[in-house]
């Protein structure tokens, strides 16, 4: 099936460019409710798949042995921005499993938040792999690390058991078979999963609302991943962000993550249905709209909750004098 236009730019009530793409929402049974262009459309999952891939560091009992709190959980599922409370969680973390920032193998990066990096230049602070927005789901991959007394060494790489681990889990939750996923490596250097948007709404199905014929283990893990992520959304992503938008507007009523290349899933929790968009060009500015537009469209979020995420994503397109001169918006495939 070919993409659907999902957002148009507008420039002067005129339609400039177009973002094509596909969605897929589910029931909390995985049965399609809703779709646009393919639901079965095949991608990497990225940074969307982080509330799943910190999994197994929970069901293993990680959070209680360390002495993990919520807050870290939730930076442990976050792309975040780099700002001091994260950069403080992730801290904290490593300090916690006995090991410092060096062990960090995601790589150095500027931190996404502008006012974190800017302030790091400022002071002539080099970016360090601390700053990755990634920092905290490798923070994550070592303490399952020290709690299996597996090696630190080589722990992102494909064929080491953290990283295993991990794969087996992500076919679970997804209901895709392991040999059927390919791998690619993300940005931080960990294996990256590829497999049809559906399944990845179905894993957050689970996350939202565990099946009922979820182990005891499992469905507890789920659930105190889901509760960290919608009781601390600033820790998931950060100011000005749309997972953290969503999660405080709505009060934690939906679980948010957002992936690279503009792979984006939500949850709605305690009711089990769930949606994933794929933008088929990868931008991000078309990623608000299309998912606040779907959200809208399934009755997730209330008129009054649109207009006030709507208006912390700066949907209106200025021209370097500071004037309005268009707008970011959800196509009319979104009121068939």
């Amino acid at each position: 099936m070919i993409p659907e236009v999902l957002v148009n730019v507008m420039r002067s009530g005129i339609v400039e460019s177009r973002h094509r793409g596909h969605l897929v929402a589910v029931d909390a049974k995985g049965q399609v409710i809703y779709s646009l262009g393919d639901p079965k459309a095949v991608t990497f999952w990225r940074s969307a798949a982080k509330p799943l891939q910190a999994l197994p560091l929970v069901e293993e009992g990680g959070i209680e042995f360390f002495g993990l709190t919520a807050q870290e959980l939730a930076v442990i599922c976050s792309s975040h921005g780099g700002e001091t409370e994260h950069i403080q969680a992730v801290a904290s973390i490593l300090r916690k499993i006995g090991l410092t920032e060096d062990a960090l193998e995601c790589g150095p990066a500027a931190p996404m938040n502008g006012s974190a990096a800017r302030n790091l230049l400022r002071n002539n602070k080099p970016f360090l792999p601390v700053h990755n927005p990634c920092s905290g789901k490798h923070s994550g991959m070592l303490a399952l690390c020290i709690l299996k007394g597996w090696p630190v060494k080589g722990y992102y790489q494909a064929g080491h058991p953290v990283q295993q681990t991990i794969l087996k889990t992500i076919s679970q939750t997804t209901y895709y078979k392991q040999d059927d996923i390919k791998l690619g490596i993300d940005g931080c250097g960990v294996p990256v999963y590829c497999l049809p948007i559906l399944n990845m709404a179905m894993a957050f199905s689970s996350l939202a609302q565990p099946p009922e014929t979820t182990g005891a283990g499992r469905k507890s893990a789920l659930q105190q991943i889901c509760d960290a992520m919608t009781s601390y959304p600033f820790f998931v992503a950060g100011t000005n962000r749309l997972d953290t938008i969503l999660m405080e507007v709505t009060e934690g009523r939906l679980v948010a993550k957002l992936g690279s290349e503009s792979v984006y899933c939500v949850g709605l929790k305690n009711n089990g249905m769930a949606l994933c968009l794929k933008i088929e060009d990868g931008g991000y500015r078309a990623l608000a709209p299309a998912v606040i537009q779907a959200l809208a469209r399934l009755g997730w979020l209330t008129e009054e909750e649109v207009k006030q995420i709507r208006s912390k994503m700066r949907l209106t397109i200025t021209n370097h004098r500071g004037e309005a001169i268009g707008s970011l918006e959800a196509s009319a495939a979104f009121y068939k």
